[in-house]
């Protein structure tokens, strides 16, 4: 038995580097703060009926598109969003912009694994 013994540490070890990596990594999966995450929902309940059935679903959206792109990438494909509404040339900034493209696109492509994941 002096070989489990020896195995305890080894074990010990493994255990805080496997809670420290799994910490990490549920902080990566939720830096989106919770009032975006309510933001995301009520806007997906307004487009897919305000039901039980669309609070889950646009939960479990938000939560993979988080899982897919990281919050800061939201943000700026969110503002593209509201920015491309503007008319006049500020607006067209954003409509133009190949950075404000890749980012809606990042967004969309997100969105449509959500619609795949969780619809």
């Amino acid at each position: 038995m002096a070989g489990a013994g020896m195995l305890r540490p080894i074990v010990a070890v493994l255990a805080v580097l496997a809670g420290s990596f799994m910490g990490a990594r549920a902080q990566e999966i939720n830096d989106y703060p919770t009032s975006a995450r309510a933001e995301y929902v009520f806007g997906c309940m307004k487009a897919n009926g305000e039901s039980r059935q669309s609070i889950e679903q646009c939960s479990c959206s938000i939560d993979v598109v988080a899982s897919i792109i990281p919050y800061d990438r939201y943000v700026t494909a969110e503002t593209v969003l509201s920015m491309s509404q503007v008319r006049g040339n500020l607006g067209g900034q954003f409509r133009s912009s190949e950075q404000a493209a890749n980012a809606l696109n990042d967004l969309r492509r997100a969105q449509a694994e959500a619609e795949v994941r969780c619809f």
